[in-house]
């Protein structure tokens, strides 16, 4: 048996294959980015599961894709926590941008790859590997046009008095904005990347007002000025989207990109099912 497993920050996705790369099950955890988490959550969060601690015994190999994985030390955590609870399983570690890429594009074709979803990143794929120009320095200093950057603008525009009072009543009332609660979350608990994008369904929900439309053209240009641009071809190739912020707002994405010059590819919720036809790919070479 094989699991596949995207995981971004809020939620990861598994999917278990066998042999045939016919699919067993799949299910769902708690995102597990070792950036934020300790070996002993992301265990918990696993083995709480109840189809994946029943055959964690049965897997063969376990592809894993997840956000922060692009650093050794985090790599090495995430091991760690696998080799307690699947005792029988080899073990493939990679940061989440390979998911995505894998799940869009068309193999010796160029283009460029963008997730957004609670984080953000840009990838340029040239037809059988990937080049990425920008270190990404987490949610505090990048990350731009993803939900936990756009989660930051309403919680600035709301407390910065910049929203219309009845766009402001609507955002209170839909969300818990004591200030000592939002402080604690960002501050104070495991997954701060994770609880600024929980604000970011207020912008699909109100994407017509025009403050909301202001931050979204914001995130949007910075997003293909500092991480699009990087690529000289960009205006030549297909640029493709995963992740929940581009799949439900990927209309105001499209417009901005064709202001800029720019060809809209393809645009996924997100990577797992993509993934699962890699796989069976690769499994019949």
């Amino acid at each position: 048996m094989i699991l596949i497993v995207d995981s971004g920050a809020t939620k990861a996705d598994w999917i278990c294959i066998d042999k045939n790369s016919d699919i067993l099950f799949s299910t769902q955890t708690l995102g597990l980015n070792p950036h934020y988490l300790s070996s002993l959550i992301i265990n918990e969060r696993i083995v709480n599961n109840f189809e994946i601690y029943q055959n964690r015994n049965k897997i063969s190999h376990l592809y894993f894709y997840g956000a922060g994985c692009g650093v050794d030390s985090s790599v090495m955590r995430m091991k760690k926590a696998f080799e307690k609870i699947f005792t029988n399983a080899q073990f493939t570690i990679k940061e989440d941008t390979y998911a995505a890429v894998y799940s869009v594009v068309d193999f010796n074709q160029p283009s460029i790859v963008c997730i957004l979803g609670t984080g953000s990143n840009c990838t340029y794929f040239d037809g059988n590997d990937i080049e990425q120009r920008i270190t990404s320095l987490g949610y505090l200093l990048m990350d731009q046009a993803s939900g936990n950057y756009f989660g930051k603008e309403l919680l600035r525009a709301y407390y910065f008095n910049q929203m219309p009072k009845e766009l402001s009543q609507k955002f209170s009332k839909q969300f818990d904005l004591d200030p000592n609660v939002v402080k604690e979350n960002i501050y104070r608990k495991d997954n701060p990347p994770g609880y600024l994008a929980s604000f970011a369904k207020f912008l699909v929900q109100n994407r017509s007002d025009k403050t909301i439309n202001k931050i979204l053209n914001k995130g949007f240009q910075i997003f293909i000025e500092n991480q699009i641009f990087q690529y000289l071809n960009a205006k030549d190739i297909s640029i493709h989207f995963v992740g929940s912020i581009a799949f439900y707002l990927r209309e105001e994405l499209k417009k901005a990109l064709k202001n800029n010059g720019l060809k809209i590819g393809k645009v996924i919720k997100q990577p797992i099912d993509g993934l699962v036809s890699y796989h069976k790919e690769i499994n019949k070479r």
